[in-house]
This record gives structure tokens, sequence and C-alpha cells, in this order.
């Protein structure tokens, strides 16, 4: 266990676990006990854990729709305008050409352009809120002046850490509660 000195300020305390079970448990307990303000690290995807530590929110997702939703109106208006108005069969042009005795506005025709920049702009707006949304990019994080972390966290460690900011963190009281979760090892982590 390291612990940090008067003069260090801590950014909170961290415990590793031994299993991605035992993580789980650790974080949906913390959370029941109180914890808003924590974080879970692993190197595997761990289903139900951010709804066991209440980072559940949806922001991503909702971003993605909208873009969805905007690229579907963006292709099907595009469509719409080459072929009525603007393009070289458009109304506009004085030049309306019925191909194959198809109406101007033959809608069938206008599904897979739609469907692309539907899939086009989700996939950006997934990339890009998520990105925002993450605060993304991070070039420093204060977990990383753990030893342990910096060693374990992307091979086989599986850590909680409750943060000073926490309105229920104490130091001792929250070292004493992770160690008896059961953690492998807490340790305080320093700005």
């Amino acid at each position: 266990m390291q612990a940090s000195t008067p003069s260090t300020p801590i950014y909170g305390v961290m415990a590793e676990f031994r299993s991605a079970d035992a993580l789980l448990e650790a974080g949906g307990r913390a959370y029941r006990e109180g914890y808003r303000v924590l974080d879970a690290f692993s190197p595997i995807p761990i289903h139900g854990m951010a709804e066991a530590i209440g980072q559940a929110d949806k922001k991503v997702q909702r971003a993605v729709l909208a873009g969805g939703l905007a690229g579907m109106a963006g292709g099907f208006g595009l469509c719409t305008w080459t072929s009525t108005t603007e393009g070289i069969g458009g109304i506009m042009s004085g030049y309306a050409l019925n191909v194959g005795g198809r109406p101007l506005l033959s809608w069938p025709a206008f599904i897979v352009p739609t469907f692309e920049t539907t899939i086009l702009f989700a996939a950006i707006t997934a990339v890009v809120s998520m990105i925002a949304f993450n605060g993304l990019p991070l070039p420093y994080h204060p977990v990383f002046n753990v030893e342990r972390f910096r060693d374990h966290a992307s091979q086989d460690g599986f850590f909680l850490c409750i943060e000073a900011a926490d309105p229920k963190f104490d130091a001792e009281g929250t070292r004493a509660f992770l160690q008896g979760l059961g953690a492998r090892e807490v340790n305080d982590v320093a700005h």
C-alpha cells in the first residue's frame, strides 16, 4: 500500500481487484454505499459496469441517432433536389427527362443513397461525439502515477478509483472501505 504525504495533493484512492466479476461487484457496492465520483478501469469490456457505477448516460447514442437522421434527411433531400429541381432531368432546367416512364420524384431509387448517407453521418457523429464526450485527447491522467496501474491496466488489471472530489470521500475511510471489498492492493493516487 502506498500512502501520500501531507504535501502531496491526493486525486483519489485506487484499488486493484483480481477479476472482472470482483470489479463489477466492488463498483456496484461502492455506488450503493453513496460514492458518486468513481471510475473503473479494465483491459476488457465488462457488461453492466457503467450502470453499476452510475455512468449510464446515453449522450453518444442520442448524438448518433441525430446524426443518422440528419444523414437520412440530407441524402433523401439531395436525391430529390437533383432529380426534380436542379439535375439533368430537373423541371427547373427546362429539360425534364422522363426516363422509363418514371415520375421525376421516384423515391424507390433514392433508398440506397439515403441509406448510405445515413450510415456515413451516423459513423462520423459516433467518432466525433465519443471523442468530445470522453474529453479526449487526454494526454495526462493522475491514475498513471500509480505504478501498478501503469504496469497492469492494459493487460490483466481491474481497477476502481474513487476520486477525492466525491462528497463522501475520506482518505482513510475510503481506503478501508476498498480493502473491505477484497481488493488485492489499494493505493493513493497523487495529482
